[in-house]
């Protein structure tokens, strides 16, 4: 299996030996030894899922590369966190996925309106299995647990993944407090209830719900 490892936080070094990993189209800076490049349909998914994708509108560009040696990726000055699945599923907006074990399953899957509050469409990419995956914030994220007894608050903008066990409501920030000034300035938030990880950014996309 391929070894994928961070030089300082804005670099993915990916260590190969006959592996191969499905990495964002023109992500690559770099590359040690022997690799071989191959454009994928469908975010790596073939046929059919290029089809789910252009129905969903959740579309992805993704390349295989496979060889001996470490190839280098990075997007855009971007931080990268490295996650580790084993059996779980990682749900992850199809911009924020850097790279991926070639053994890891990807797909989409409805959120509704969570993905319209964040100005992205009603479906996300999702990654299954045992292996790594790379994602990509605006900024060092944090990651933050959710137990059944603390359930988690995100703003739409600041959401990047997460992993677990979670159910996700969509729910208004406006009260009477946001009108004289005292609210949280988020017109909507994601509440996460259950069990499982949550990844936010520090920095917040433009959302439709914007401020109050």
């Amino acid at each position: 299996m391929a070894q994928f490892r961070l030089q300082g936080s804005k670099v993915l070094a990916v260590d190969m030996n006959g592996d191969a990993v499905k990495a964002k189209n023109g992500s690559m800076v770099a590359y040690e030894g022997d690799m071989t490049f191959k454009k994928l349909t469908g975010g790596g998914d073939g046929l059919r899922g290029m089809v789910t994708r252009r129905l969903t509108g959740e579309q992805m560009e993704v390349m295989e590369v496979k060889g001996h040696g470490t190839c280098y990726f990075a997007d855009r000055a971007s931080e990268i966190n490295l996650v580790t699945l084993s059996g779980e599923t990682l749900y992850v907006e199809a911009s924020n996925l850097l790279c991926t074990d070639s053994s890891l399953r990807t797909g989409t899957t409805f959120t509704g309106l969570r993905g319209a509050s964040q100005g992205n469409g009603l479906f996300t990419t999702t990654v299954e299995g045992t292996g790594q995956a790379a994602i990509l914030s605006d900024g060092s994220a944090i990651v933050l647990r959710v137990t059944p007894q603390l359930p988690l608050q995100v703003d739409p903008g600041a959401y990047i993944a997460h992993t677990g066990r979670l159910k996700q409501h969509f729910q208004s920030g406006v009260n009477f407090r946001t009108f004289i000034g005292e609210g949280s300035g988020e017109a909507f938030q994601i509440r996460f209830e259950g069990d499982g990880l949550v990844y936010v950014q520090p920095s917040e996309r433009n959302t439709i719900g914007g401020d109050i």
